[in-house]
């Protein structure tokens, strides 16, 4: 214990500092706890409890949907590599902007209008019993003991190496030597998530999550503009902040072969001959703009059930795409915080000013010694006194509000495709709520049991993250998007999609290990689609389809044929891969994914034009529930306005 204090006592916060962080952590549970209130004499429903009793306006749809998605994961692992391989690890939080605008307008729609309460259920209702069931297990299993565990251990880790706290408290616990320190940090996280998101369900998550992100989003901003101002001081840079960051820029862009400052990355065999060193490895050129990147996008944030609950819990279509479009301009400030330090501990610990190593001219707590570290040492060492507290404060909002939106979608899950319909199918609305708090609760005691085990120390947490959620998304993607929107498809091909996407993945892994795991993706994607679509096309199991309009047929032909087009001119793209050797350093066969993906569109729209048949399970689609009014329509050409400049500024 003597050790923790003389820590908190000598790590540069201040008890302002502290006061900041305790007063936002009181002031958050008691919010979440008030709000969730029922009316007087009223028990909560199963809809109050796992939907909000869709009552979110669009900016809390917004503001939910980003601080569900931000978490350690964001602040200390993209930061981390930031640090590795520069704004490149944008692309993720810019893409998504992007992906944001096509959930808005098709996705989501389609899962309003069918009454999803779950996204087992639309594949149980779609495709068989069998394919919702496993995926209900997969899904827990998937936020209990990857992503509860992974998001509790790198917010812990985060808070451990802010505060400077002992790393080296261990004890004998089942035969594993534990961090005390770090396990202490996550029972403390896992309590406060609990204590409203248990008792208050999506209604204290949502309404709480405004408020977080108000905290995340000013404390991140605040945080990098703090530690380029100290920066700029302490090596007596002109212009402050901006100044400091006009150095950083030039510095890094005079530097051969550095690609700090570039949001395409480009194979350099000179500078790396190990591909594993290469920024390329991790961000492989044009793949993050036409490549598999959208697999992980379209799979995180259109069948995602703690992301996509916040849009189902809207108070009506429009509030929730319009909460859509406001999450991609919050998406598009998230470079800005979480990147830029990155870049910028990168550059405090190899650049140079005036001749010398930055670092050395620098009083500085400590050293990085894995890139993960990135974010906390700069939180430490360059920023000043209230600002340390503000972050934080920051970065504990982004770790519990994940958190509770892992626990309340945990337990919808548990609760609403399980127990009620495989265990007590007559069950009361007040006995559905009282188990999905139990649920909540097991998967909070679970996860913590589980953390340790399974949690490691990888250099980039961030990356290792994306990669092995990538051995699913190309199966999610095909099963989940052909299923709303092509009539053909089977419940046998969702079966074979389920399995092939893990088998390909495997495969692909240990057969092109040099390979970046996105260009693995893309391999899996096409492999699954056109078993996807062979499969499909051969079931038996169909019946007459309803006679579509000549309008509507006509409409689809044409765009049947624009998509067809796409996918011939994406072939030639990347056979220049095969050619020119610029096309190849740049990642030209993410070309060969997106024909993929346009062959894919054009089968669907022609086939639904044509075809007399259907799967015995297909759902209708009304063309009327994509339409968009002007506000949607602004808002998405703003946000495609900002991508194209960024990417311009930025190649």
């Amino acid at each position: 214990m003597d050790k923790i204090l003389q820590a908190l006592s000598n790590n540069g916060f201040a008890t302002i500092d502290y006061l900041v962080f305790i007063a936002y952590i009181i002031i958050l549970v008691s919010l979440g706890i008030f709000l969730s209130r029922g009316k007087k004499g009223e028990e909560k429903s199963s809809t109050d409890y796992f939907l909000a009793g869709n009552t979110l306006t669009w900016w809390a749809v917004g503001a939910s949907l980003i601080a569900a998605n931000i978490s350690a994961e964001q602040f200390i692992g993209m930061s981390g590599s930031a640090f590795n391989s520069g704004i490149a690890m944008a692309a993720y939080e810019l893409m998504a902007a992007a992906t944001l605008i096509i959930v808005g307008k098709f996705l989501l729609p389609l899962m309003i209008e069918k009454k999803v309460f779950t996204i087992p259920q639309f594949l149980r209702d779609r495709y068989n019993e069998g394919v919702g069931l496993s995926f209900s297990i997969f899904w827990l299993f998937l936020y209990v003991f990857i992503n509860l565990t992974s998001v509790a251990w790198l917010g812990a880790l985060a808070i451990q190496q802010i505060l400077g706290l002992p790393t080296d408290m261990y004890m004998n616990l089942g035969g594993m030597q534990v961090d005390v320190v770090r396990m202490t940090i996550i029972l403390i996280l896992f309590l406060i998530a609990g204590l409203y998101s248990i008792y208050g369900g999506l209604a204290s998550v949502a309404w709480t999550d405004v408020m977080q992100v108000t905290f995340l989003v000013g404390g991140g901003l605040i945080t990098a503009y703090a530690a380029l101002s100290v920066i700029g001081s302490e090596l007596n840079i002109d212009g402050g902040a901006f100044g400091a960051f006009s150095e950083i820029y030039s510095h890094l862009g005079s530097i051969p072969g550095d690609k700090h400052f570039h949001l395409v990355v480009t194979r350099n065999m000179e500078m790396y001959e190990n591909i594993y060193d290469d920024p390329y490895f991790d961000i492989p050129g044009i793949v993050v703009v036409v490549g598999a990147l959208w697999l992980t996008n379209l799979g995180y944030w259109g069948f995602n059930q703690y992301i996509i609950q916040k849009g189902l819990a809207a108070k009506s279509l429009d509030e929730a795409k319009k909460g859509m479009i406001f999450a991609a301009f919050l998406k598009i400030l998230i470079p800005f915080i979480v990147c830029i330090p990155g870049v910028c501990a990168f550059y405090i610990m190899n650049g140079t000013y005036n001749g010398q190593p930055v670092f050395d001219q620098l009083t500085l707590f400590g050293s990085i010694e894995r890139s993960d570290d990135a974010y906390p040492y700069l939180i430490r060492n360059f920023t000043p006194v209230f600002v340390k507290g503000l972050s934080f404060a920051a970065l504990a909002a982004a770790v519990i509000s994940s958190l509770a939106s892992m626990f309340n979608s945990t337990s919808t899950i548990f609760t609403m495709d399980i127990y009620k319909h495989y265990i007590d199918r007559k069950a009361s609305e007040k006995k559905l709520v009282n188990v999905g708090r139990i649920t909540s609760l097991c998967a909070l005691l679970m996860a913590l049991i589980a953390v340790y085990p399974i949690m490691g120390g990888a250099d980039q947490a961030f990356q290792v993250i994306q990669e092995y959620s990538g051995f699913v998304y190309p199966g999610i993607v095909v099963i989940f998007g052909l299923g709303l929107l092509w009539k053909r498809a089977s419940g046998a091909a969702a079966v074979v999609a389920a399995i092939g996407t893990f088998a390909f993945s495997i495969f692909f892994k240990f057969a092109l290990p040099d390979v970046p795991f996105l260009l693995r993706m893309g391999y899996v994607f096409i492999c699954l689609v056109i078993l996807f679509f062979g499969i499909s096309l051969s079931s038996k199991n169909t019946k007459p389809a309803e006679e579509l309009p000549e309008k509507t047929k006509r409409t689809l032909f044409k765009w049947s044929h624009v998509a067809l087009g796409a996918a011939i001119t994406c072939v030639v793209l990347g056979c220049l891969t095969f050619y020119i050797k610029e096309c190849q350093l740049l990642g030209f066969e993410a070309f060969f994914f997106l024909a993929a993906m346009m062959f894919s569109i054009y089968l669907y729209l022609y086939n639904n034009a044509k075809d007399t048949v259907e799967d015995v399970k297909s759902i209708g689609v009304d063309v009327a529930i994509f339409k968009t009014n002007t506000a949607f329509n602004l808002g998405a050409a703003g946000v495609v306005i900002i991508l194209v400049i960024l990417y311009g500024i930025l190649w």
